[in-house]
């Protein structure tokens, strides 16, 4: 496993620290984790989305998710995108978010 792969899997560990209030699940099972790229500087670009616009954490989610992420020893910096294409929806959670949920 290259020294990229080892931060990108230390990334996903934290970011499943983060849940949104309303949904008790991590934001990663919940599939609003789009992208993440680590750059030769070793600085994480992360394209994420919330469930919805009005979403209550829209201003502090991301905020809170790049917090985290700089943490991760190796990584020198973090940018959050906040993206809405692709729209989320239910079917991009993972199946343990589902079964957590009772939606299998």
């Amino acid at each position: 496993m290259s020294e990229i792969e080892k931060l990108e899997e230390k990334i996903v560990e934290i970011i499943k620290t983060c849940y949104d209030p309303e949904i008790p699940v991590d934001i990663y099972e919940l599939g609003l984790i789009y992208d993440i790229l680590i750059d030769e500087n070793k600085f994480a670009h992360i394209k994420m989305t919330l469930t919805s616009p009005a979403c209550p954490v829209a201003g502090t989610l991301p905020g809170e998710v790049e917090e985290k992420v700089n943490s991760v020893e190796g990584i020198s910096g973090t940018k959050v995108s906040i993206v809405w294409d692709p729209p989320w929806t239910p079917d991009m959670m993972t199946e343990e978010a589902r079964l957590e949920l009772g939606l299998l």
